[in-house]
């Protein structure tokens, strides 16, 4: 299976990502850890990268694409699944055109959906430890001690993309470009759409389900 997952920032994705991955033995190709390996390799590729990056633009399109297209070539049989990419329907073109010129295409794509306004409260709540790591929520996951990590007793704090502005502005963008890749997607082959507003353990079920289907028949 080749597999796109689409979804607003806090829509749960990674959760989700984990768990179809172990289920279908397939390749996690995110985007953002990529290009940090390429990086950190020091790869051409990433040395172009970096010189965008430095220089405070964003990395264009084709030198992404050159990045996913060569880490789907290392992928197993069982398939892979693209995390954070494509982020745009010309991203989304220029890889139906890679895979096809192997003999492949998007087999299917899970979009998650909810509501700005859980979205926003879902992030908008976290806490985090700047010690240890670990994540809290004022409503839905409160440490033992208000304002305090239960492993260290350090003071929380709200990381600086989930605060409300910074928020804000992610959906945004993701509604202006991301978001068209639903519909592009859904005039191009398979896209299940699930209720993210939901018990991760929900979500995963009807994933499942999903993705078992065309087997089953």
């Amino acid at each position: 299976m080749r597999i796109v997952l689409l979804g607003a920032p806090g829509a749960g994705k990674g959760t989700q990502c984990k768990s179809i991955v172990a289920q279908y033995g397939l390749l996690h190709l995110s985007s953002g850890d990529i290009l940090r390996a390429e990086r950190i390799a020091g790869t051409e590729l990433g040395k172009k990268a970096q010189d965008y990056m430095d220089s405070g633009a964003l990395v264009p399109d084709e030198i992404i694409i050159e990045m996913m297209a060569e880490a789907i070539k290392k992928a197993p049989a069982a398939g892979f699944l693209l995390d954070g990419f494509p982020r745009t329907v010309n991203q989304a073109v220029s890889l139906g055109e890679s895979l096809a010129g192997n003999g492949m295409k998007i087999d299917v794509v899970l979009n998650l959906e909810i509501d700005d306004n859980v979205v926003a409260k879902r992030m908008t709540g976290r806490r985090s430890c700047p010690k240890c790591g670990a994540v809290y929520h004022v409503e839905n996951l409160k440490p033992k001690v208000e304002g305090q990590c239960d492993n260290d007793g350090t003071e929380l704090v709200q990381r600086p993309d989930d605060k409300p502005d910074v928020v804000a502005n992610r959906l945004k963008t993701y509604h202006q470009q991301t978001e068209p890749l639903v519909d592009y997607y859904r005039n191009n082959g398979t896209v299940y759409d699930f209720d993210a507003d939901r018990n991760p353990d929900e979500i995963k079920t009807s994933i499942f389900e999903k993705l078992d289907a065309p087997v089953k028949t």
